[in-house]
């Protein structure tokens, strides 16, 4: 059996901040009184259905990246550049949540680590794929 002890782990995390996204939506509807399923009217709650969609969006390219990353190079090199992103996403979440002007050097760093991640994965897959 192959593990992935670290990388899973940070699945696992990333797993957590979609789903603490998604409550706090739920309770910026409440906070602000945007019924279902509107997706607009008061901006704090805007901000935050923002950044669980740029969240949702980002982990989507971010996930697979680091488990091709994770088989084909490093479960610890994957994880870590796992971390990295998930620690810039809840940067770039608290950031955007107080003033979205802020984002940017967050959101900078999460795309770095993605790019990194995908560019090791794709050469991992290169390398095998060329023997």
């Amino acid at each position: 059996m192959t593990a992935y002890p670290l990388t899973s782990l940070i699945t696992l995390l990333i797993g957590l901040l979609m789903l603490a996204t998604s409550v706090n939506v739920g309770r910026a509807r409440g906070r602000y009184g945007i019924k279902a399923p509107s997706v607009t009217g008061h901006e704090m709650f805007e901000r935050a259905y923002r950044i669980q969609m740029n969240t949702l969006e980002n982990a989507a390219l971010m996930l697979p990246a680091l488990w091709v990353n994770a088989e084909f190079i490093s479960d610890r090199g994957a994880a870590a550049l796992g971390a990295v992103w998930l620690i810039s996403r809840i940067w770039y979440a608290v950031a955007y949540q107080s003033s979205p002007a802020k984002r940017g050097p967050a959101f900078g760093l999460s795309m770095t680590a993605f790019a990194l991640a995908w560019c090791a994965a794709a050469w991992g897959v290169a390398r095998v794929l060329m023997h």
